[in-house]
């Protein structure tokens, strides 16, 4: 009952803006998988798999807006994304994502909602506390990004995967954001905006127009959660606990 009522203030929160975004959205993915029913010549994507999108795309969504807002709810949909998105990235072969959702953002929607709820906000029950990095480890986060997606691209590279150099650094700074996202740690948020854009560069190439409008609000919404995070590790935690 605590869940749904926070579910609940969680979907109150949501902006003009955002339900705008999850109109667009709905109509584009809700398009696409009615004309591939009606002709399954309009897409490269077989009908079953324009459903699974077409699930991912709204839950991908809810996730980001939620997570955004720095709220528990998010998890949930996280979960539902990724297990959808999965099945898309196994289809088209780009293994390197693939791997990343299956061993990183799957078990770490779960570690995170368990941590969120351990710290949520005292008042707004419904949202975790946001805390921030040193600028030390700010410096350690950069470099670890730039080596591990440097080495993640040579082994790609080696196996024939697709678009192997969007995909390796989509990669290192998405597992390094996801820690630092269920760690409570407002800086994910400078991560998500770089990985934002390289999904999006992925997505023009390899073009499909439903990941693409995703991952297109996943960037707007980037710059929406670095704001929100700021202000919140700023007004709700200032001790950074």
């Amino acid at each position: 009952m605590d869940y749904m009522s926070n579910l609940k203030r969680s979907f109150k929160d949501l902006r003009w803006y955002e339900w705008i975004m999850m109109a667009v959205m709905i109509l584009i993915a809700g398009y696409t998988m009615v004309m591939s029913f009606v002709d399954s010549s309009t897409s490269d994507n077989p009908t079953w798999l324009t459903v699974i999108n077409f699930i991912s795309a709204i839950a991908g969504i809810l996730c980001i807006f939620f997570t955004a807002k720095a709220s528990i709810s998010c998890c949930i949909f996280g979960i539902i994304n990724t297990a959808m998105y999965v099945v898309f990235l196994a289809y088209w072969h780009i293994y390197g994502t693939m791997c990343l959702e299956i061993f990183v953002y799957m078990p770490f929607n779960i570690i995170q909602w368990f941590i969120w709820a351990k710290h949520r906000d005292h008042e707004l029950t419904e949202k975790t506390m946001t805390k921030k990095l040193s600028y030390r480890m700010d410096l350690a986060v950069a470099l670890l990004v730039l080596v591990s997606g440097f080495i993640y691209y040579t082994i790609l590279d080696s196996v024939g995967g697709n678009v192997a150099l969007l995909d390796a650094y989509t990669v290192a700074i998405g597992i390094i954001a996801v820690c630092m996202s269920a760690f409570r740690y407002r800086e994910q948020y400078i991560l998500w905006l770089i990985t934002d854009i390289v999904a999006v560069a992925m997505y023009v190439v390899f073009f499909d127009p439903v990941y693409l409008t995703k991952k297109s609000i996943y960037l707007i919404m980037a710059f929406v959660g670095l704001y929100n995070w700021w202000k919140l590790n700023q007004l709700r935690n200032p001790d950074n606990q």
